[in-house]
């Protein structure tokens, strides 16, 4: 059975290669998407995308994925350190999750140094740039392998 996986994005990242591009790159999400799609495939992978600046929308997704999508990639955005309600989604469904920051956060304010997801998820890959997506799909391959 090919595996499925949904990749999320939180808020603001809408805005990839517009906001903060020595940050974030000049990659746009439509590229990022579109990278991390070939790369799913060529692994043998299928891989569905969704981006929210919306909290609540973030929320029903990831509880619609449930039996749908045998793993998610997500990058939470900002509600990486505040969504106790994005939290217990992940922990409510079936799927393995693995975190992706662009950026290094414990490199940055204070207040990005704590996330909510990363001691459920199954791996988190930080500071990585947009790569940090593509070595989650490995991650996720290599599971499938082993």
């Amino acid at each position: 059975m090919t595996k499925k996986i949904l990749l999320i994005n939180g808020p603001n990242l809408n805005l990839l290669g517009m906001r903060e591009p020595e940050t974030y790159g000049s990659q746009t999400l439509a590229d990022v998407e579109a990278l991390c799609r070939s790369h799913a495939e060529a692994k043998g992978m299928m891989l569905d995308c969704f981006q929210s600046n919306h909290e609540g929308v973030l929320v029903d997704t990831i509880q619609q994925s449930r039996g749908v999508y045998s793993h998610i990639v997500m990058n939470p955005g900002a509600y990486t350190h505040t969504s106790i309600a994005i939290r217990d989604a992940i922990i409510g469904v079936e799927a393995k999750v693995y975190e992706v920051h662009i950026s290094n956060v414990y490199e940055r304010e204070e207040f990005r140094h704590h996330s909510y997801i990363s001691d459920i998820a199954i791996g988190t890959v930080v500071g990585k740039g947009i790569p940090g997506y593509l070595q989650a799909i490995d991650f996720i391959a290599e599971m499938a392998e082993g």
